[in-house]
């Protein structure tokens, strides 16, 4: 009788060391640097926000698993610390606790566990709950703690504008682009984290650093960034041609808000991003000229949270538009 040289089973055949767990690892280890530079702006107050972040999304989910799903809890892969931690990211420093309890339980419960748990969403839960909040607490979401100066206090903070409302706000009074610009913090204060704002958005050197490391691991892809980026610095640039004095520069768009934390940290998760490269782009130019649209034209001055979700809902369609070929299939274009 012959050796048999054939083993016959089902798919998949390719296997990898990925999981679920060394992926959210990842993120947080990717999320960390800026998560310390957070405390070191805004002190006591960040590290409060991001402990009851990460800890009241670890409760709703097994609480959720345990007693209403009835299947094994699954805390311990990492996904609902880091929906707790982008939440944080997207809070100023001294808002009430139990405001980020009630954002962690829309973002868990209504926006993840819900539909099933990880990999059913179809929106982003972190920014789920960040809007709810936004539209719920409109004084508390923004009025943004001025960095530095309250680092260890736990009352009383000393607010003022981000650089995004104040450039707004300025261009509604008839203030030129270039005066608001003389009154700004400059564009390498931007770029380090010298400002206020969320806590995780404030240092796009340290975003920037973080979405490197997330690329060498190949946890995400650098279509849907550059797409973000790219059109955002595009289309604000279109606008600021053709009308200097009324619309900001394209630099400035892309280092203020949170146009880095979005595009490298929550517009490419994976169940709610498109699967082709080609789908990936799409989505990634859609964001960027809805974060504009929404900040030049929009009652809000940031916009970034309201385009992922708005093209968190179109996915399906551009899945379904943009199919990869089948293996194997022949062209006959």
């Amino acid at each position: 009788m012959s050796e048999q040289k054939l083993t016959v089973s089902l798919s998949p055949h390719v296997s990898s060391p990925d999981n679920v767990r060394r992926i959210m690892m990842d993120v947080l280890l990717a999320l960390s640097p800026a998560a310390l530079w957070s405390v070191y702006l805004f002190g006591f107050q960040s590290l409060r926000v991001i402990l009851i972040g990460i800890g009241a999304c670890v409760f709703f989910e097994y609480v959720a698993q345990r007693f209403i799903l009835k299947v094994k809890p699954s805390v311990d892969d990492g996904s609902a610390a880091v929906t707790g931690l982008l939440l944080a990211f997207n809070l100023p420093s001294h808002i009430p606790s139990w405001m980020i309890i009630v954002g962690s339980f829309v973002a868990i419960i209504v926006a993840k566990m819900t539909f099933g748990g990880l990999g059913n969403n179809p929106f982003n839960p972190a920014l789920v709950g960040r809007v709810f909040m936004l539209i719920s607490f409109p004084a508390a979401m923004t009025s943004w703690p001025v960095p530095l100066l309250n680092r260890w206090k736990f009352v009383d903070a000393v607010t003022a504008a981000t650089p995004l409302s104040v450039a707004q706000e300025g261009l509604k009074n008839g203030t030129t682009s270039q005066q608001l610009l003389s009154s700004l913090p400059s564009y390498q204060e931007l770029f380090f984290g010298y400002r206020g704002g969320c806590l995780g958005e404030v240092s796009v050197f340290l975003l920037l650093l973080g979405g490197l490391y997330l690329l060498y691991r190949k946890v995400i892809r650098l279509q849907i960034p550059l797409a973000v980026i790219g059109s955002v610095f595009v289309f604000s640039a279109v606008l600021w041609f053709f009308n200097p004095g009324v619309n900001m520069p394209p630099v400035f768009h892309i280092l203020t808000g949170g146009v880095f934390l979005g595009a490298i940290f929550m517009a490419t998760d994976m169940v709610t991003s498109p699967m082709t490269v080609t789908g990936m782009v799409i989505f990634g130019i859609a964001i960027g000229i809805l974060t504009v649209i929404i900040r030049v034209f929009g009652a809000y001055p940031e916009g970034m949270s309201f385009a992922i979700l708005i093209m968190n809902a179109f996915v399906p369609l551009i899945d379904s538009l943009i199919k990869p070929r089948k293996y194997g299939m022949i062209s006959h274009g």
